[in-house]
């Protein structure tokens, strides 16, 4: 008997191109980054990991109707994850974070009921830039010359799921649904 299909998913915001455009501009070489593609600059909400394709109505119903406002977020300030000498990842801030921690709350409560535990790390909202591994480059330079970026604001008036799909040329984000924000019921 086949086992049921499993994809890779997670809860995020898209990122508007001109958002995107202005974060691309910041790249630069650096010693083993692997800098993200307009098409991956994404913010994460919740990450679910492997779910098995069935669970997904439940998942999606879940996310409905959360009673979130619509609200503004400003892509601003960049940051990295690790020393700056040796970094992890490299990111983009954003502000306000309360009305996210806010949607992020709400949408974890509800996945709960779907049987999804909360996440083991603390919900610090970014947008990834790069990641490294084996032998980073310092980013301390480049953290000094665009920690005051303002990459943009945007409304965020609706959130999406997102299949992760692994490939040669880096993870590629197709979106399974886009959920408006409902607001108070």
């Amino acid at each position: 008997m086949d086992k049921p299909a499993k994809l890779r998913l997670f809860f995020g915001l898209e990122i508007p191109e001109p958002v995107k455009q202005r974060l691309l501009s910041i790249q630069q070489p650096v010693a083993d980054a692997r800098w993200q593609r307009a098409d991956q600059l994404h913010l994460t909400l919740a990450f679910l990991g492997s779910v098995e394709a069935q669970k997904l109505p439940d998942i999606c119903d879940a996310a409905r109707k959360l009673a979130v406002e619509p609200f503004d977020l400003t892509v601003t300030g960049i940051g990295c994850f690790g020393h700056p000498d040796r970094p992890k990842n490299l990111w983009a801030g954003v502000q306000p974070v309360n009305e996210l921690a806010r949607l992020h709350d709400e949408l974890c409560q509800r996945l709960a009921a779907c049987g999804f535990g909360p996440e083991k790390r603390t919900f610090r909202p970014h947008i990834t830039l790069s990641r490294f591994s084996k032998e980073p480059g310092s980013v301390r330079q480049l953290l000094l010359e665009h920690q005051a970026v303002q990459a943009g604001t945007f409304s965020v008036n609706q959130f999406a799921l997102f299949e992760s799909v692994c490939g040669g040329q880096g993870s590629a984000y197709q979106i399974i649904e886009r959920i408006p924000l409902a607001g108070p019921e």
